[in-house]
């Protein structure tokens, strides 16, 4: 069963702890992505990275694992879009 497999993995706090360093540089992977995440942040301001995790939520009880990953890279690059915090190294 898929679903229950990927939600392990995903919640999991091994998972978690492992990639957390590797998770620091944010991670766009192209136009699509930015849309979306633009789409969401013009439709639902503040509550875009809550309609992402919705929706990646959906995705991911449907068992289509393509849409549960981009949904959530979504809601990653919602939350670095709308946060002050510089990340990675400044030119």
């Amino acid at each position: 069963m898929a679903n229950g497999s990927l939600t392990l993995l995903v919640r999991s706090r091994e998972t978690r702890s492992r990639y957390r360093g590797a998770m620091d540089s944010p991670f766009i992977h192209g136009r699509v992505a930015l849309a979306d995440a633009a789409e969401l942040i013009e439709r639902y301001g503040d509550d875009a990275g809550f309609e992402a995790a919705m929706r990646a939520e959906q995705s991911r009880d449907d068992g289509n694992v393509a849409r549960f990953c981009h949904w959530r890279q979504i809601e990653r690059v919602i939350a670095t879009l709308s946060s002050d915090e510089v990340i990675g190294t400044i030119h």
